[in-house]
């Protein structure tokens, strides 16, 4: 079906988008996203009315964007169209940030970062709206996009929400930088992991101090820092301290 799609005109993808029953719209427009030429894209963009459709389509269309293995820019493109300046619903909103996330990351992965201005843009999205974000579940979404898109000049932005962040945030933030590669867990991002597993400047959730323990094991960790989260066991709950327990055992074989 993709195939076909790929030689069709976007005036009969659009005929066919419109004149399909409700129930197999959905099967459509991820068909239409997978197939990313040019006219199925312009087709999508013309039939998507963000302030019409059912939440349901825009949902299956941002999920299928945000799923997409190898997107294009223009892709990316439509997403950031869709969700700019426009009233969404609260889940809309949050699908489609994380999206946007999702797809700089893999365009960045196609080495595409720095020839792209729509990368550009979307990198820009996520972080004016962290910058501006004043409720916590807000800040939270900007992070989840953050970790999707695994860019390094955002390690030092993903720290600070990791120290000094209220609960939810810090454990957003941890959980974004796990999905970093080990060449980028530097030696400053070992030391705040230390300073929040250790609890040196303020007590933190169990679950943030586990994903600290956990960047530390898996990313080469040094000796010193083996010794230290073994004889931190010691004073933890049982499921705490037989976790990483494992987990050493597991770096060690």
């Amino acid at each position: 079906f993709i195939q076909m799609l790929r030689g069709a005109k976007k005036r009969d993808i659009l005929q066919l988008l419109r004149r399909a029953p409700q129930e197999t719209r959905p099967f459509l427009v991820e068909a239409a996203v997978a197939t990313q030429s040019v006219a199925s894209l312009a087709a999508l963009s013309e039939f998507l009315d963000f302030s019409k459709e059912p939440k349901s389509l825009q949902e299956t269309f941002l999920y299928a964007a945000a799923f997409s293995p190898r997107p294009s820019g223009e892709l990316l493109h439509l997403v950031l169209d869709k969700l700019d300046g426009k009233q969404l619903a609260p889940e809309i909103w949050e699908t489609g940030i994380v999206a946007v996330g999702s797809l700089v990351g893999k365009l960045c992965q196609q080495k595409l970062c720095g020839l792209q201005q729509v990368v550009e843009r979307g990198v820009e999205t996520i972080l004016r709206g962290l910058r501006d974000a004043k409720e916590e579940p807000e800040v939270v979404i900007y992070l989840l996009a953050l970790g999707n898109a695994r860019l390094p000049e955002t390690i030092p932005t993903l720290l600070d929400h990791a120290e000094d962040g209220p609960t939810s945030v810090t454990a957003a933030a941890t959980s974004a930088l796990q999905r970093f590669p080990a060449a980028l867990i530097s030696s400053k991002v070992k030391r705040v992991m230390r300073r929040i597993f250790h609890q040196k400047r303020r007590s933190y959730d169990k679950t943030c101090r586990l994903a600290a323990a956990e960047i530390l094991l898996d990313n080469h960790p040094s000796p010193m820092d083996v010794i230290n989260i073994l004889l931190a066991t010691s004073e933890m709950e049982t499921e705490m301290a037989t976790f990483l327990l494992l987990k050493v055992q597991n770096s060690l074989s």
